[in-house]
């Protein structure tokens, strides 16, 4: 619970603390990895006010009427919560505040979900940026306050309201029988975050440069799952990699290069919110991606393109909750490019998929890969995943480890897949794998570059 400005001040007002979580009109909308992960989170959280004296209360509907309702059924004075980015949850917020208010009742939000607000970081023009490069400049020397500490007690009620219970929710349904196979990959909670950042610390971030590339090493961070959900904050993993900057550790600057690339995908989605539904760039409506469902684009998720990178990446997000990174680049360039298809489809099959997800990230990586968004140069940049194998996977290591159908031994990785899929695909290890790419990567790539030449911008 360290981290939590908003926390931190309603303790700080010396009254009784009543921790509320809202499964509001936004939270409504989350797809289904998230949503799941969002109730295993609200457990962890649970649990740690308990150690403080305290209880997590849990209610569902719109914010405003549901807060309402709570203010009035147990007297509070003032409503305090940590700000998000996105256009959902800035209209939400805003409507919170200004019904709040008029009934008066105080209502606050803070910072810390980011480093630096979107608001804060102008260009000599005092525009935003549009380009990450200048925009890591303009932050890169700013002071980052210290995080809060979590409070040690905090002040109860006398009568503690009701609360739903978390199993009433069924948030685990859209899951299936995938989520008994993603849960043991999880990093739940506060402490498992925190002690995940020192380990990383300790040993990975020294080849952070390089490895974070290889797709056959443990060289990331894995941060982005307890970023996501607020299980550690931004400012304390910044202060973290600063202190291995100062000691000299080689690839702390490029670790915190990566965290602040997540703040400029949260600067965007603020000031251009269309990024997370509509091209980012003008002109590109005209480009010709196929938004159609087609049996393609099935084997894509299915992980049966006979492109044995991009069906690995594809199997690990399915078992994991999580994917590489640059395996998501992988994959998103084949599907943008050689197969020609929309990243809105993409976009939502990682939605449903990752328990790392993040509306701003998401979008912001999809369009970059696909070249209708920001920092996307050249856009008519082409992966070619057999050699970004040889190049990040040398030994095939990775491929190995996810794909079942490859000669030798499965591993137990590569079979959960079959035990995470929907039973309506009909996929077992026994089936063998795809002697043809769906698209040939020599015919995807000519095919692609051909649309760009022709594009009408």
């Amino acid at each position: 619970m360290a981290e939590n400005p908003a926390l931190t001040a309603a303790v700080a007002s010396g009254l009784p603390v009543i921790p509320v979580f809202l499964f509001d009109e936004v939270a409504e909308a989350l797809p289904a990895s998230p949503a799941w992960r969002t109730g295993l989170g609200l457990g962890m959280l649970s649990d740690a006010l308990e150690g403080c004296g305290s209880r997590l209360i849990l209610r569902r509907g719109p914010a405003l009427q549901v807060l309402s309702m709570l203010a009035s059924e147990t007297g509070a004075k003032a409503v305090y919560w940590n700000r998000l980015y996105d256009s959902d949850a800035q209209a939400r917020d805003t409507r919170v505040k200004a019904g709040l208010k008029e009934a008066g009742i105080g209502a606050q939000s803070f910072a810390a979900h980011v480093l630096h607000e979107p608001w804060t970081v102008k260009t000599g023009q005092g525009g935003y940026y549009r380009v990450y490069s200048p925009f890591w400049r303009a932050v890169k020397d700013r002071p980052v306050a210290p995080a809060e500490p979590a409070p040690s007690r905090i002040s109860a009620p006398e009568i503690w309201p009701h609360s739903d219970k978390i199993a009433d929710w069924d948030l685990a349904r859209a899951m299936g029988r995938g989520a008994r196979v993603v849960h043991p990959h999880l990093l739940l909670g506060e402490s498992a975050a925190r002690t995940r950042l020192d380990e990383f610390l300790a040993g990975p971030v020294r080849g952070y440069r390089s490895d974070r590339n290889r797709l056959d090493r443990d060289g990331t961070s894995r941060l982005s799952e307890p970023l996501t959900y607020g299980e550690i904050g931004p400012r304390t993993v910044w202060h973290g990699g600063m202190a291995a900057l100062n000691a000299g550790l080689p690839g702390a600057e490029t670790f915190l290069k990566e965290l602040v690339w997540r703040d400029f995908a949260h600067h965007l989605v603020f000031h251009t919110p269309h990024i997370t539904t509509k091209n980012w760039r003008e002109g590109w409506d005209s480009f010709p991606w196929s938004s159609a469902e087609t049996a393609d684009v099935l084997a894509w998720k299915q992980g049966r393109t006979g492109v044995q990178v991009v069906d690995a990446a594809m199997r690990e997000m399915y078992v994991t909750g999580r994917m590489h990174n640059r395996a998501r680049m992988l994959v998103a360039s084949y599907l943008t490019k050689h197969m020609m298809t929309h990243w809105r489809l993409g976009q939502a099959w990682f939605a449903d998929c990752l328990v790392d997800w993040d509306p701003a990230s998401n979008a912001m990586g999809w369009q970059w890969t696909a070249g209708s968004g920001p920092d996307a140069a050249p856009y008519f940049r082409i992966f070619n995943p057999e050699t970004q194998a040889e190049k990040f996977d040398p030994d095939g290591r990775y491929r190995q480890r996810w794909l079942a159908e490859l000669p030798g031994p499965a591993s137990d990785d590569a079979l959960s897949f079959f035990a995470a899929i929907p039973q309506s695909w009909n996929l077992s290890s026994d089936l063998p794998y795809p002697s043809q790419p769906i698209v040939a990567l020599g015919e995807g790539r000519k095919r692609a570059l051909a649309a760009y030449e022709a594009r009408q911008f």
